[in-house]
């Protein structure tokens, strides 16, 4: 215990480090969506070109989560999370350099490999570098952080491309980012390298990265192409492929003896909990931020700093909770304060449905809004403490790992999935009532084409545009597309309901109260 008083400040020192890390590599996961507006006069380009921005950080990202994680259980955590650190930093700068969308294709990528080995060794670095009740506030302070970055995106990323261009949301990880290396190096304490006699399960590690950059390609080519059947071979090759990728994955680390994933972790009813809850933490919570900040920058006309700002109702909780729930943990349930916060985030969710309209303002929003805080706030930092408990100390890093995973390919699936939820109820309302108003038939046909193809999304930006402003039936074509719009985001906001009240069941049924969990690392400290 006297080490442990000792070694207090520069253990608190060492998480400001590591969480200044996850909170660089999470927001830029997203923060490029801010910048597209922008990024499209710069390289006089399309959209559809930029895409690409953003979904090589989002594949490389998820396929390097277990890679990396394996390689911080082998060779010790520290060490490839500087590694990582440092590759995200320098990669960081290209990004803000580069003079081609090409190379800021590739730089992203890089970035990307940096981003979740950052990510997915945090967690257990933090358990092994805290014991006791500390690891508990430690790590529920370290999801606070994982749950800040995700809705400080519009905020943090809509004031610096307004004030200093878009190169900046790379550039400002720079400074920050070599902070970070400097307090790492002197404050974060090395783990042992586990498997420093082991082999390097290469048969694991490429039928995983096969896997994952299959099955998230595949979402990617449908979230892009929303009306092509899920059967569609372009959309459907991907995802079969990447099924029967991982069916080979499992298969083979059933039979080495020293396996990448140690499969004997899904046999905890308690592990697949975890990931579940992960998964819907993901799909439901992290993904309705995407169609929130098109409602409200998009349809209601805040612009994204104002959108940050109002946004400030979900991720302030964070801030709050994320400490006071290692306080929590110790006395209460974890499972049932997991459990009961998805319900929670669930009901916020309805109150959104309910609350969307043609005159839909932040007044009406916030309720709902404050729900799904205090559920991110509650959930995460509980997620990675509970994840971690009844762990051996040399598989924390792949626990971690495959916890991320889960998180990231929900998000993934959420942005798929409540997106043709949105695109269907949508296009449905377009096609009942866009033939009650009187105008040409040529303009029918070409103007709901146009809504179709733009997408609920680009809906508005047609439908008030200054052309059609002037035309006769303008008004009633206005508001059939609000309608639309509105009909199509309060499915989405049903859908996410669900999506959070299956993880709260899941938490229920599956997890089961630990009290243990300051034995979790207790023989990784012995070094």
């Amino acid at each position: 215990m006297q080490e442990k008083t000792k070694t207090t400040t520069a253990q608190w020192i060492a998480l400001g480090a590591m969480g200044l890390g996850v909170f660089m590599g999470l927001l830029d996961v997203t923060v490029v969506n801010v910048a597209l507006p922008t990024m499209v006069k710069s390289f006089n380009t399309t959209f559809t070109n930029l895409q690409w921005v953003l979904n090589a950080y989002t594949l490389v990202y998820a396929v390097s989560l277990l890679i990396m994680s394996k390689l911080g259980d082998m060779f010790g955590r520290k060490k490839i999370f500087l590694a990582s650190m440092i590759v995200f930093v320098i990669a960081s700068a290209v990004n803000g350099m580069a003079s081609s969308l090409l190379m800021l294709d590739i730089s992203r990528g890089v970035q990307a490999i940096g981003g979740s080995g950052m990510m997915t060794l945090s967690m257990a670095l933090v358990a092994s570098n805290f014991d006791g009740r500390a690891r508990g506030t430690a790590l529920g302070i370290l999801g606070s952080i994982i749950g800040l970055s995700s809705a400080s995106v519009p905020l943090i990323g809509g004031y610096l491309v307004e004030h200093f261009g878009w190169e900046s949301i790379f550039y400002v990880n720079v400074p920050f980012g070599i902070v970070a290396v400097i307090l790492t190096i002197i404050y974060v304490k090395e783990t042992p390298s586990y498997g420093k006699n082991q082999k390097i399960d290469f048969i694991g590690m490429i039928l995983s990265t096969v896997s994952l950059f299959a099955i998230v390609y595949g979402l990617i080519v449908k979230e892009g192409h929303t009306h092509w059947a899920w059967t569609d071979g372009r959309v459907a090759g991907w995802l079969v492929g990447g099924i029967v990728a991982l069916i080979i994955f499992i298969f083979a680390e059933s039979k080495i003896k020293e396996p990448m994933v140690n499969l004997k972790m899904f046999k905890s009813a308690h592990f697949v909990g975890i990931v579940i809850v992960a998964f819907t933490l993901g799909a439901g919570i992290y993904s309705y931020n995407t169609f929130l900040t098109a409602l409200m920058q998009n349809y209601i006309g805040y612009s994204a700093i104002q959108t940050g700002v109002r946004q400030l109702t979900i991720s302030v909780w964070s801030l709050i909770l994320g400490p006071i729930t290692g306080i929590l943990s110790a006395r209460y349930s974890k499972k049932w304060m997991i459990s009961l916060s998805m319900f929670l985030g669930g009901i916020g969710f309805l109150l959104l449905a309910n609350a969307i309209g043609p005159n839909v303002s932040f007044v009406d929003l916030w309720p709902g809004m404050v729900l799904m805080g205090i559920t991110n706030g509650m959930v995460n930092p509980l997620l990675n403490t509970a994840g971690l408990e009844g762990i051996a100390p040399q598989e924390m890093g792949m626990a971690s790992g495959l916890l991320n995973v889960f998180r990231q390919i929900g998000i993934t699936v959420g942005v798929v999935g409540l997106g043709l939820i949105q695109d269907s109820r949508y296009e449905s309302y377009l096609n009942a009532h866009l033939s009650s108003i009187n105008m040409p038939t040529q303009a029918y046909h070409g103007l709901k084409d146009a809504l179709i193809t733009a997408g609920p999304f680009s809906g508005h930006n047609i439908a008030f545009s200054a052309r059609l402003s002037h035309m006769p039936f303008a008004q009633d074509f206005q508001r059939i597309v609000v309608h639309a719009y509105d009909n199509g985001t309060a499915a989405v906001s049903v859908g996410a309901a669900i999506i959070a009240i299956v993880g709260g069941l899941a938490a229920a049924l599956l997890l089961r109260n630990q009290e243990k969990s300051t034995e979790i690392t207790d023989t990784s400290e012995n070094h």
